[in-house]
């Protein structure tokens, strides 16, 4: 591995460990080239490996190339894969909140990953879908299960408890185990 390589490889794992926080918005505003384009800059895929207990960033799964996801043939029917290991890709979206970042946006995609053979369980329309509602600041968490509500819930508070406060009332109450 030549010198470029490593310094890829070392550039990439220092992002996979933290929130893409606040940019400059490219448009400024004008109204003119770039104007009605996605921008990603301030969302992170959060990972909830469920058996782990643990939550974790990779933002390869911007373009389903996570960890998670490399090597696997995804399939539509999550009976195809019973021995599936459970994960939910959380959809995080900051964004600036009374003085500072918030969590504004945060959708989960359940998906499950039977690594032995090699596939896996996602809907990729959901998984898109939820993309763009965290972007337009919806919090859609409710449908988790118990346990990776406290897991994502922990990670978020442990990040930055900072934004955790800022965060949407809703958020915590969806986060909220009973």
């Amino acid at each position: 591995m030549n010198e470029a390589d490593k310094e890829k490889n070392e550039k990439i794992k220092k992002m996979s460990k933290s929130f893409n926080i606040l940019s400059n918005d490219s448009t400024d505003g004008h109204g003119g080239f770039g104007v009605g384009t996605l921008n990603l800059n301030n969302i992170t895929p959060v990972f909830v490996d469920v058996k782990a207990g643990e939550a974790f960033v990779d933002m390869g799964a911007l373009h389903a190339r996570s960890v998670v996801e490399k090597g696997i043939k995804f399939l539509k029917d999550k009976e195809e894969v019973p021995n599936g290991r459970p994960y939910w890709l959380v959809w995080v979206t900051v964004e600036p909140v009374n003085g500072g970042p918030a969590y504004v946006g945060v959708t989960g995609c359940e998906m499950t990953v039977d690594r032995d053979i090699r596939r896996g369980y996602k809907s990729l329309p959901e998984h898109v879908n939820n993309m763009d509602k965290s972007l337009k600041r919806k919090i859609i968490v409710s449908h988790m299960d118990d346990t990776s509500k406290a897991i994502l819930k922990r990670f978020l508070m442990d990040f930055d408890a900072g934004m955790w406060e800022r965060a949407d009332a809703q958020l915590k109450e969806d986060l909220s185990i009973t």
